[in-house]
């Protein structure tokens, strides 16, 4: 990484705001190859994955669709295939991430916006879809951001997620974690000659909650589990839940 990039990965994961400038710089960083290293970090499965995402996502004539941490618009331009009649949001801190989706776009129906998370610029109950691929692992206060899905999605609307996913069990965490952190270092060394790059993924999902505490935060906001799928033997792992009709989302916000 380069020398402007000092913060180190401890020194960032502790608080909301540290670990949203972290972020922020991270991904400003790695932007040029961010494209490249989701492959290779997946062995090419990750485009794969994303349409799996979508292929669940309920039919809709027109959508209004949210997708969180949007990167360089994977998600955001499969969602405008899906959904032609409908308006497609892509949602990020980092410019040039946007800047290279927004050299990418070639859809009428999409928009690309620089928001945080936490604070979506969107009135309460108007959001049909959300997605987000690695987003909530990113997210500087998972509970804020599972909150503001909330708060912005429809009664009945649905939102899913992407990610790497953590086990219940220690022993499986343990293995996972130096598992990642080796594999996603050898490729920071590689690619930025700065091993904590990429390995950053496992020290941010290390302190994730683990899935059935996932679950669990998304049931008390008044999601419902639809579905879920797990590859890469349990790695990887895709959630998707929907809000119920009778869920209160705060109106933080009109």
């Amino acid at each position: 990484m380069s020398d402007r990039f000092v913060l180190k990965i401890g020194d960032h994961l502790e608080n909301a705001e540290t670990k949203k400038h972290y972020n922020e710089r991270l991904f400003c960083e790695v932007a040029p190859r961010y494209d490249f290293i989701t492959r290779a970090l997946s062995f090419g499965r990750d485009a794969a994955w994303k349409r799996t995402l979508v292929s669940l996502l309920p039919a809709h004539e027109s959508p209004v669709c949210v997708d969180l941490a949007c990167g360089t618009g994977d998600l955001t331009f499969l969602l405008a295939s899906k959904y032609p009649a409908g308006n497609i949001v892509g949602l990020d801190i980092t410019e040039p991430m946007l800047d290279i989706a927004r050299d990418r776009n070639a859809h009428a129906n999409v928009s690309f916006v620089n928001q945080d998370m936490r604070s979506i610029e969107t009135p309460s109950e108007s959001v049909d879809i959300v997605t987000g691929g690695y987003a909530l692992r990113n997210a500087p206060d998972l509970g804020t951001v599972i909150d503001e899905i909330s708060r912005v999605l429809k009664p009945g609307g649905v939102a899913a997620f992407l990610d790497f996913s953590k086990p219940e069990a220690k022993i499986p965490q343990s293995m996972e974690y130096w598992g990642l952190k080796t594999w996603t270092g050898l490729w920071g060394v590689l690619l930025h000659r700065n091993h904590e790059v990429y390995s950053y993924i496992a020290e941010s999902l290390q302190r994730f909650p683990d899935r059935e505490h996932l679950r669990n935060m998304f049931q008390r906001e008044g999601f419902s589990i639809v579905d879920f799928r797990r590859f890469f033997g349990g790695i990887m792992e895709l959630l998707v839940v929907q809000k119920l009709p009778h869920a209160g989302a705060p109106s933080r916000r009109v």
